[in-house]
């Protein structure tokens, strides 16, 4: 009983679908970061040295990328919300799951051969993530209304206490 409880808990976390990501794939991975009360979406590109736990909720990818000459390295849970989305680039021809010998291997001798894939698994249709969108969309629009509205009501105060200022001169130069 309590197995499937904690499968269907699972289950319920998972997003609907997710890009069938392999190892040596050249991948752009898009992050949700949170600075303050912003959140922006950073970008990461590199090639998955590393697949585990593909058909789970804790299913994650390791991708290495060199950045000035130092190997970075980032590992992803696909599932994650704070993943936004994973797009492959480029698939490479690998025969194993594990590239961890890439981490040795620098310039020419770290590149993979290319293999022809098609590019339709990186439309992934996700109703969640597509109505998240639109709310935040609509939330956005609506602070700049909102923004729009009181920058015009001060104007508007501004200009009522010009005209005012204007009148007491006019008052003043007459008398």
């Amino acid at each position: 009983m309590s197995l499937q409880l904690v499968k269907s808990v699972a289950d319920a976390q998972k997003k609907r679908e997710v890009v069938d990501v392999r190892s040596g794939d050249t991948v752009r991975v898009y992050q949700k970061i949170k600075e303050g009360n912003k959140t922006r979406i950073q970008m990461f590109e590199g090639v998955v040295i590393r697949t585990d736990r593909k058909n789970s909720l804790n299913s994650r990818i390791t991708v290495r990328r060199i950045t000035s000459g130092v190997g970075v390295e980032k590992s992803y849970l696909l599932h994650s919300p704070l993943v936004e989305k994973v797009v492959v680039i480029k698939r490479g021809k690998v025969r194993r799951n594990n590239l961890t010998y890439l981490r040795e291997r620098a310039g020419k001798s770290a590149r993979l051969t290319g293999k022809a894939f098609d590019k339709s698994i990186n439309e992934v249709y996700d109703p969640e993530a597509e109505k998240a969108a639109e709310e935040a969309k609509e939330a956005a629009k609506a602070a700049a209304e909102e923004k729009a509205a009181a920058r015009a009501a001060e104007e508007a105060e501004l200009a009522a206490k010009q005209a005012e200022v204007e009148a007491a001169h006019q008052e003043a130069a007459e008398a």
